[in-house]
């Protein structure tokens, strides 16, 4: 087993956490172990799919439509002599 630590939770999380663990009738420890526990086993993450993200925020109704200039000639490939 490992140890963690968290720093600057606010005395309010803590407090609604401890109340949470009572209510639950076991320490605050072994409820914000399982809260973690259930936190890493899920497998599904809402917002990684960066495509849906992107259609949300700039789809047919929240996008512009861009002008695209006319493709000129190809310029000669680089050579290495």
């Amino acid at each position: 087993m490992t140890s963690l630590t968290i720093r600057k939770l606010s005395s309010v999380a803590k407090e609604r956490l401890r109340v949470q663990a009572a209510r639950s009738g076991i320490s605050l420890e072994a409820y914000t172990r399982r809260l973690l526990h259930r936190a890493a086993e899920e497998t599904d993450y809402p917002g990684t799919d960066l495509a849906k993200v992107a259609r949300q925020c700039f789809g047919e109704t929240n996008g512009i439509e861009l002008k695209l200039p006319p493709r000129g000639k190809a310029r000669p490939p680089v050579t290495f002599d």
